[in-house]
């Protein structure tokens, strides 16, 4: 039986495995916390090496966020529409223009399929028998 709303589908992502995994995508949004305004995005191609994300050629609003939050988040937007998002937290650190990015948590991420008129749950949902 499937259930009567939608839900967050999440699968966890190996960190020695997150660059093998973002290879399928194209580019990144570095989500930067702004303090008390919204938080900054701009998009972004990490370079992966020993563990660690490199990203170079940032703006001043991003880099001085940055000095200011260290935490931040890589999101890869899905290459298809019912495709999953990567989303990885990290923890940044600066050399000049230069930020380090060192995951620590990542999942791929979509909402659970819209249940339709058919009430077909798709390929996320599993029935379970009933007792």
């Amino acid at each position: 039986m499937c259930p009567s709303y939608a839900e967050d589908m999440s699968v966890p992502v190996d960190l020695s495995e997150l660059a093998k995994v973002a290879a399928d995508y194209r580019f990144a949004y570095l989500l930067s916390n702004a303090g008390e305004r919204p938080p900054h995005a701009v998009a972004v191609t990490p370079a992966f090496g020993d563990g660690v994300l490199t990203v170079e050629g940032l703006g001043h609003r991003t880099l001085d966020n940055i000095t200011a939050h260290p935490g931040v988040c890589l999101l890869w937007p899905p290459t298809a529409v019912d495709g999953y998002s990567l989303i990885a937290d990290c923890q940044s650190s600066r050399d000049g223009d230069i930020v380090r990015l060192v995951p620590e948590r990542a999942v791929l991420h979509r909402p659970a399929p819209a249940l339709g008129a058919d009430s077909s749950c798709g390929s996320d949902c599993v029935d379970l028998p009933v007792s």
